[in-house]
């Protein structure tokens, strides 16, 4: 496409509210208008913040750098906190829309916020997508901001992000600006318009096979045999992403037989195989002939730059184990 050109061109395909085109200035595309703020009133309704009452119970904030990593990481802990009345929040840092084959822009952006909303209503989680482009994610002083802000309004006794050696840009920025704001989030002259945190949560990072420059050691592994099925039920309500195969889908791939079985198996095998991995680790919270029956499981790693738990604490934060 030769400089000056329009992309994104069919204005009719895309709807009220949706992305319009792009001018090429050079290489570097350069949005006329964004289109998370092409949001319509609808969506922007569902992801107003909502802070739980004190009322002593458990405040769990999780991050995912798009509006499926929370559910795919954390959806099972998720399940048994808000059974137990916990208030657990996923917060999608970037909006997703440019994460699949054939739509991008507001209406992927809008769809996506829809689809994680039906999921949290399974789950029992709040939600919330920020207002940030798919695959644009910076570790900047005002997103830094944003994330200290989230976790102080939460009152958030536990934060969980991806590490920040990952293979996606969003997910590794995700984690570096979630363990930028540790700390932080108790200094009281850094984002004075927000109360600080009487002291540090635990943060916590999901589980990932990358090696360097050093492999996710697990302090914690629960189990989520009781809420697999409600699990999954949330995760095939993501049909963007999964049914349809997200950025690398296709019609082809839709058009398969049993697809949505698939997708649920495949989901399933994954939380088998973190049962499997960390075996050893359930031995150390259920005892070894419990953790021996456990078929699925999420695990997780304490970042050392939040509150430094003692199993004790993971305990009381994690009250599932005499369940």
């Amino acid at each position: 496409m030769k400089h000056g050109q329009l992309g994104w061109i069919c204005f009719a395909c895309l709807g009220a509210g949706a992305v319009l085109p792009v001018i090429l200035a050079g290489t570097r595309p350069v949005p006329i208008l964004s289109s998370a703020a092409a949001v319509e009133p609808a969506t922007q309704k569902a992801t107003q913040r909502t802070v739980p009452p004190d009322d002593g119970k458990l405040r769990i904030i999780c991050f995912g750098a798009h509006p499926d990593d929370c559910e795919i990481q954390a959806g099972g802990v998720a399940a048994l906190w808000s059974a137990k009345g916990h208030h657990v929040k996923f917060v999608s840092v970037t909006n997703g829309d440019i994460g699949h084959w054939r739509d991008a822009g507001g209406p992927l952006a809008r769809r996506r916020t829809a689809e994680v909303e039906r999921a949290a209503q399974i789950l029992g989680n709040a939600t919330e997508v920020l207002d940030i482009h798919d695959g644009e994610l910076l570790p900047t002083l005002e997103n830094r901001r944003t994330i200290t802000r989230l976790i102080r309004e939460w009152k958030a006794d536990i934060v969980m992000s991806h590490r920040p050696n990952d293979y996606h840009p969003d997910h590794r920025y995700t984690g570096i600006l979630v363990q930028d704001s540790a700390y932080m989030v108790a200094v009281p002259f850094f984002c004075p318009d927000t109360p600080p945190l009487k002291s540090n949560p635990v943060f916590l990072f999901y589980p990932d096979r990358f090696q360097k420059p050093n492999p996710f050691q697990p302090d914690i592994a629960v189990a989520i045999d009781k809420v697999i099925d409600k699990k999954l039920d949330a995760l095939d309500v993501l049909e963007s992403q999964f049914f349809e195969g997200g950025a690398e889908g296709s019609a082809d791939l839709m058009k398969q037989p049993d697809r949505r079985r698939t997708v649920r198996t495949g989901f399933a095998t994954r939380n088998q195989s973190t049962a499997k991995r960390f075996r050893a680790k359930l031995a150390d919270w259920y005892g070894k002939d419990p953790a021996d029956k456990v078929q699925y499981a999420e695990a997780f790693e304490i970042c050392e730059y939040g509150r430094r738990p003692t199993k004790e604490e993971m305990g009381r934060l994690f009250p599932f184990f005499g369940d």
